[in-house]
């Protein structure tokens, strides 16, 4: 059963279209976006969050679900990591002394919790990756969409932050994400969505596009990737 559609989905810049008339039914646990270089992966993951107004077609939920989102350079308030992780919480309405155990139960999850006292600024890139999927954790979101999370860190720390999303999803969260590392897609895809040129080319079960795609344009992304 699908969670998410999209109906001839569109965004153009002026002459330019981004994203071309794509139709597709989510119903994955884990679905990876792939494709090359502007091809439109960020855009469309965008969209489907809300963050962007299509031109033409839509976004339909149909069922009601809490979404989070997580960029690849995460913004850190001037406070410290609790401060950071327990801020949605505080918009939420939640209470102090709740909103401290959540988001302390957050940190301990992600490997921080002897951070919590911390400037958040101050921390590597990797820890704040990581503070970030605290934050939104804690806000229990049934989807969270993530825009190449790893893709300015060092082998240990994307490492890390895979353990974390598999450990997200482990809960029942649904998760959406770009990426161009094609073994960290191998790893956490369950569906894999092709694009290029802002055009749907593949939607199939990942063992199915990696082991057989059926485009040619796919065939030639999975060849080049290969170190």
């Amino acid at each position: 059963m699908s969670w998410l559609q999209l109906d001839k989905l569109e965004l153009t810049e002026g002459d330019i279209r981004i994203i071309d008339a794509i139709t597709l039914k989510v119903g994955a646990g884990r679905t990876v976006i792939l494709g090359p270089n502007g091809a439109g992966k960020s855009t469309l993951l965008r969209l489907m969050h809300g963050l962007l107004r299509p031109s033409a077609g839509k976004v339909l939920w149909p069922q009601a679900l809490t979404q989070g989102m997580v960029f690849q350079r995460p913004v850190m308030l001037r406070t410290t990591v609790l401060a950071n992780v327990a801020y949605g919480l505080t918009l939420q309405g939640i209470g102090t002394e709740e909103r401290r155990q959540r988001a302390l139960s957050a940190l301990a999850r992600v490997g921080l919790a002897d951070f919590a006292a911390r400037p958040a600024r101050r921390l590597s890139g990797g820890e704040q990756q990581r503070v970030a999927l605290a934050r939104v954790w804690a806000l229990e979101p049934q989807v969270l969409f993530l825009d190449e999370p790893t893709a300015s860190l060092d082998p240990a720390s994307s490492r890390e932050v895979e353990r974390i999303i598999r450990e997200i999803a482990g809960t029942g969260t649904r998760i959406v994400m770009t990426t161009h590392n094609l073994g960290q897609a191998r790893r956490i895809a369950e569906e894999v969505i092709y694009l290029e040129a802002g055009r749907m080319l593949e939607q199939s079960p990942a063992t199915t596009f990696f082991k057989q795609p059926q485009t040619a344009a796919a065939r030639c992304f999975l060849q080049e990737e290969i170190p």
